[in-house]
């Protein structure tokens, strides 16, 4: 059994004044960001290494976070990319086999700090009714009046999306065990989950990621079999060198084309559509998406907090293929005419890629289609 000692008071200061104490946990720190409600019960780990969660402090609504502990096997990056964690109570003692850490453990090596004892459903209700707000998170035991001053000093970021994505061009090769030769993958990264990676290579693909801002020639000279364009942080109006390069991806390659979560908004930019922010954003396990292809609705994973204009794709020559069920945003497009489709939703999510796993064998087989009548 892992047990550790609990910490002194922590605070959670919201950018109108309001003020939730705590206990704090993690490391022993200061940090701004932008304040966001998590609907999921399990899969903590996994949120706080999404690099999508970049600049952003989690209110987990499930009320105990952090009983399993942290394992060596579900992180999606390197890091804790989050900026605090918010909890209602969190687990001293976790219970599982692959636990090799308590929570508490693995964010003060990190550095993140986290409060908990507060009331998590009265914060997600001020921001269902609000919308995500400025917040600050502290573990240091500074005043309020301090809390106020570093709040309303501090500006938040629009364009997370070029640190989080690899520093330099890396290339890895697929981990399926078939004759069949690989397909080569661009991989136009802007903060990608290491679900996403495994997924792809566990389908016979070789992934080349290439950093934030790679020109659209660099990519089209090494001559790959499609593009998938990845998931990441931040406003996706603000990655303008991306949208310019998909721009010319899409002009010059004709190659197939997939994205996923920010990904599907950059495409959308890129082909002269345009996204807005959501009041409150979509983020947990359990966002129902019905397929106007399939005519059948999925249980998906969902983290963003920005969308697709609908009205603004269907005049550039995209189609709609999939609803958001709970309040009609666009979550998938294709175009009529070339090989490009995207999702907002995450269809490689651990726990559900049998659900909608079919979106990525639908990308294999346009690339080998591509290959074909090469």
């Amino acid at each position: 059994m892992i047990k550790t000692t609990k910490a002194a008071e922590g605070m959670i200061y919201l950018e109108d004044g309001t003020v939730f104490k705590g206990k704090s946990f993690g490391a022993v720190k200061t940090a701004v960001g932008e304040l966001v409600f998590n609907t999921v019960m399990t899969g903590y780990q996994e949120l706080l290494t999404d690099p999508t969660y970049k600049g952003q402090i989690i209110n987990m609504t499930y009320p105990i976070i952090g009983n399993y502990g942290i394992s060596d096997v579900d992180n999606e990056s390197d890091n804790i990319h989050a900026f605090g964690l918010v909890v209602k109570d969190v687990c001293d003692e976790p219970s599982n086999s692959m636990c090799t850490k308590t929570l508490d453990q693995w964010m003060k090596e990190h550095d993140v700090p986290g409060v908990a004892g507060v009331d998590t459903r009265q914060i997600t209700k001020k921001i269902r009714n609000n919308g995500t707000i400025k917040c600050l998170i502290s573990t240091e035991g500074i005043s309020i009046s301090e809390a106020k001053k570093l709040c309303a000093e501090a500006e938040l970021k629009g364009d997370w999306m070029k640190e989080t994505a690899v520093a330099e061009k890396t290339i890895l090769g697929p981990t399926a065990k078939t004759a069949e030769e690989p397909l080569d993958v661009a991989v136009i990264d802007f903060g990608i989950k290491q679900h996403i990676v495994d997924f792809l290579r566990e389908k016979n693909c070789k992934l080349t990621l290439y950093p934030y801002g790679t020109e659209a020639e660099e990519i089209i000279a090494d001559d790959p079999d499609g593009i998938f364009l990845t998931n990441g942080p931040g406003n996706p109006e603000e990655a303008a060198e991306a949208i310019e390069e998909v721009k010319t991806l899409i002009a010059e390659s004709e190659l197939p084309m997939f994205g996923i979560g920010l990904g599907h908004q950059i495409l959308t930019i890129a082909l002269g559509g345009s996204t807005y922010k959501l009041k409150y954003g979509h983020r947990g396990g359990n966002h129902g998406v019905y397929d106007k292809e399939t005519k059948r609705s999925y249980i998906t994973s969902q983290n963003h907090g920005y969308a697709v204009n609908h009205d603004s794709i269907i005049l550039k020559g995209m189609e709609v293929t999939h609803l958001n069920l709970n309040d009609g945003t666009v979550e998938g497009m294709e175009h009529r005419d070339l090989p490009i489709f995207s999702t907002q939703f995450h269809p490689e999510a651990k726990h559900n890629a049998n659900d909608s796993g079919y979106l990525f064998d639908k990308f294999i087989s346009m690339m080998k289609e591509e290959t074909k009548n090469a």
